[in-house]
């Protein structure tokens, strides 16, 4: 990645499994001296960072980082009764991370 892309990449990192439009990434990302030379800056960034597959886009156009899919794992059947004692002592089912899966900077430098 180059410069700007890891701004924009560690600014979108911050902000976890939220997505952010790109006027939002423009104004905050690049600082306020970059935002009133040239309000779209990051808008092309952005668009080829999803086709290299470091961001990903929904509907309404907003962005936010790929998280890392994760792996299969092999499914255990439990019965309720053990499910219960398994969530009353603490253990995750799913084994999803807090900060929305993402992953370390050098998995996205691969891409």
């Amino acid at each position: 990645m180059d410069t700007d892309e890891r701004e924009i990449f560690q600014f979108l990192k911050s902000w976890g499994a939220n997505f952010l439009s790109a006027t939002e990434v423009c104004r905050r990302a690049g600082g306020k001296k970059r935002f009133h030379e040239d309000q779209g800056w990051a808008k092309p960034i952005l668009l080829r960072m999803v086709e290299r597959g470091i961001l990903e886009s929904d509907n309404t156009g907003r962005f936010r980082v790929k998280p890392v899919p994760r792996k299969a794992k092999h499914t255990q059947w439990v019965s309720p009764d053990i499910a219960k004692i398994l969530a009353e002592s603490g253990v995750e089912g799913e084994g999803v991370a807090a900060d929305g899966n993402i992953g370390s900077d050098e998995h996205y430098d691969e891409l």
